[in-house]
């Protein structure tokens, strides 16, 4: 008796579905207004004055320039993305606020 053989396959290995570009040219606001008001999952559609009255106008903190020794592995690490010191600045913000929760 042989044994049954099971693939575990990931989604990458499964053929792509093709899109229906004429279909997605085709598509009117309407359609698309329909097709979301249809789908329980979607978030309403904002229009520019319902989307301004909910906008907030947030300021970034003050910065301090200073200057910091740190890993020549690290720095590459963070350097070879873009904006890497807002970056840094984000995950050092997460660390100090975990430490302020009382979680360490």
């Amino acid at each position: 008796m042989k044994a049954k053989s099971t693939a575990r396959r990931s989604p990458a290995s499964r053929p792509a579905k093709k899109i229906d570009w004429r279909r997605f040219d085709a598509a009117t606001d309407a359609h698309i207004a329909a097709a979301v008001a249809a789908d329980p999952d979607a978030a309403p559609l904002l229009t520019p004055a319902s989307w301004l009255k909910k906008a907030k106008l947030v300021a970034p903190g003050d910065k301090e320039l200073i200057s910091i020794r740190l890993d020549k592995d690290v720095l590459e690490h963070f350097r070879a993305r873009p904006r890497y010191q807002t970056r840094i600045n984000q995950i050092l913000r997460l660390v100090m606020e975990d430490e302020k929760s009382g979680h360490r």
